[in-house]
């Protein structure tokens, strides 16, 4: 009979990726995915397969399950430019609640892995080149509408507001200072204007 499983492999794969988010890839250490995801460490192998592809599926699943998500929801029911200042205030907002400094996991494999890792790296370039998207469709439709001015170069803003977005995520890490990050939040929203 073959060996059945006794957990749900999403459940333990987002335990996974809670863990690098906090920790990140290098300061994870096997046993402590053993201890958050709480299955023995053959299963996690057998699974899985060795801790990069681990973290590989894990960052898979913050790119859906979290930046898919929030990208939808903010396209959903909000004006353009509204949606953009929502992306910004709410990095902000969880950096503020509770010592939420976890920054983006995106960001963070960024600045740690996509250097030495094509794989790694092609992932972080491709969710990068979506939320530039992003910003550049709510620019268009922003201008459509009236809302955002008709000078404004579309591409040209879209990739300062990443380049803002980025930086803020790396600033909620290192200086989760309130009026450090407001002040990037609003210099960045004042291109909009």
């Amino acid at each position: 009979m073959p060996w059945d499983k006794q957990f749900d492999r999403d459940v333990v794969l987002d335990r996974a990726m809670q863990t690098f988010w906090k920790r990140g890839y290098t300061a994870t250490s096997m046993q402590d995915l053993v201890d958050t995801m709480e299955i023995n460490r053959a299963s996690i192998y057998a699974t899985f397969g060795d801790k990069r592809s681990l973290f590989l599926a894990s960052l898979r699943m913050f790119d859906t399950s979290v930046r898919l998500e929030v990208l939808s929801r903010l396209r959903r029911g909000r004006k353009p430019a509204a949606a953009i200042k929502a992306l910004f205030e709410s990095f902000m907002e969880q950096a503020m609640d509770g010592g939420f400094n976890r920054g983006c996991l995106i960001t963070n494999t960024a600045l740690e892995l996509a250097a030495h890792d094509p794989e790694v790296a092609g992932i972080v370039a491709d969710a990068q080149m979506e939320i530039e998207g992003f910003l550049k469709d709510r620019i268009q439709a922003g201008q459509a509408a009236g809302d955002i001015p008709f000078e404004l170069d579309a591409g040209t803003t879209a990739r300062g507001l990443l380049a803002s977005l980025i930086g803020l995520m790396v600033l909620i890490r290192s200086r989760p200072e309130k009026a450090l990050l407001r002040s990037v939040v609003s210099e960045a929203l004042g291109r909009l204007k």
